[in-house]
């Protein structure tokens, strides 16, 4: 696997690979999430490359820049196992050099449900990865379900921008006990996770109602309400039944383009997770 820090030197390297290029973005302290995204990768591609960028932009003023997970040396041997063939790891400046003053927002998708209490993270988000994809040129980029917004702005991005790039999002990967895997699950105290474990009941009881039948948008938000509410370590920042395709307010379920997602926070920890209703696999 090789390891390279700036721009030039990964067109270098991917100027002379054969066949298609896959892309998997990270900001590292990897878990078995983003290994499965590189499973997928390698299996579609010729050539995989993996990102490992903490990306400053998306984090606002207070949150939690300064103590996000960093460790680059176990990020690459987990990477060497998986037989990556390039593993990317610049630094600001090369990513934001002196004199940086292009932005890229994606108007209206980046201004609700996360949005609209992490003003512009979504505007960070597109720019990193506008670069990533520029710089990298990939045929598939790869994407986890967990961050369904991220995904959709993405997306509308590309085709907005017409870069030649398909979008793969693959499903969730959680632990045992149903929690989402995320880098920042580690900051959870033992009680905190136990409480964070509503999160995931709740959308497991929204499943079951609209198994059920129900398709009123209310009914599903107080039931996940209900769940949530069940912990009193436990914020509430959004429930919403949102348009996959839109992220616009539903008042009835469409089985067929629906996004059930939720943000919370345990302590000082934001944690999010949803439920996707239609098959809107890229």
């Amino acid at each position: 696997m090789k390891i390279i820090t700036t721009n030039a030197g990964v067109r270098r390297l991917l100027d002379r690979s054969p066949g298609r290029i896959g892309l998997v973005p990270t900001m590292g302290y990897l878990h078995q999430g983003h290994l499965s995204l590189v499973k997928a990768c390698k299996r579609e591609n010729q050539t995989t490359v993996v990102s490992v960028f903490v990306n400053p932009t998306q984090f606002a003023a207070g949150e939690d820049l300064n103590r996000y997970p960093r460790d680059l040396p176990r990020d690459a041997r987990l990477l060497k196992k998986e037989k990556v063939d390039l593993l990317f790891a610049p630094n600001e400046k090369e990513m934001y050099p002196t004199g940086f003053l292009t932005h890229v927002r994606v108007d209206r998708l980046g201004e609700v449900l996360c949005g609209v209490s992490r003003p512009g993270h979504f505007q960070g988000v597109a720019t990193v990865v506008a670069k990533l994809l520029n710089i990298v040129r990939p045929d598939r980029v790869y994407f986890g379900q967990k961050d369904a917004q991220q995904a959709v702005i993405i997306s509308r991005m590309v085709c907005d921008l017409n870069i030649h790039t398909r979008i793969r999002v693959l499903p969730t990967v959680r632990d045992a006990d149903g929690l989402a895997l995320s880098s920042r699950n580690v900051y959870l105290t033992p009680a905190q996770r136990q409480a964070a474990l509503n999160l995931p009941g709740g959308l497991q009881v929204a499943k079951r109602l609209i198994a059920g039948g129900e398709r009123r948008s209310a009914a599903i938000r107080r039931a996940i309400a209900g769940e949530l509410d069940r912990s009193p370590l436990i914020r509430s920042e959004y429930i919403a039944v949102v348009s996959l395709d839109r992220l616009e307010e539903l008042d009835r379920i469409d089985p067929d383009n629906t996004l059930v997602a939720c943000a919370i926070r345990v302590g000082a920890t934001r944690l999010i997770d949803n439920l996707i209703l239609g098959d809107h696999s890229c």
